[in-house]
């Protein structure tokens, strides 16, 4: 009876080891900068913007262009210096 018990319990616990959700691993998230790089994320957020036609979170804007957040801020910055997007209330929109 004790046999059946430690072999019992030796499932349970391969079973709950089983459905143990996966550990995330992060990524390290590397962004050439250098001008061309800079200029294409850029053109990534401006044509985002504009196929949205209304103001976008950084978050949508990454949704939309398929770059990463990082990447959208470095072509907010080259837009804004620009004078291209102007911020409203934590939204990005065309100037």
């Amino acid at each position: 009876m004790a046999e059946k018990k430690t072999t019992k319990a030796a499932a349970t616990k391969a079973t709950a080891e089983k459905k143990a959700p996966a550990k995330k691993v992060c990524k390290k998230v590397e962004v050439a900068i250098n001008a061309e790089n800079v200029g294409f994320k850029a053109g990534d957020v401006y044509q985002a913007l504009a196929a949205a036609e209304k103001a976008l979170s950084v978050a949508e804007i990454a949704k939309a262009a398929k770059i990463t957040t990082e990447e959208v801020y470095l072509g907010i910055g080259w837009l804004f210096k620009e004078g291209k997007v102007k911020g409203e209330e934590n939204l990005v929109a065309l100037a």
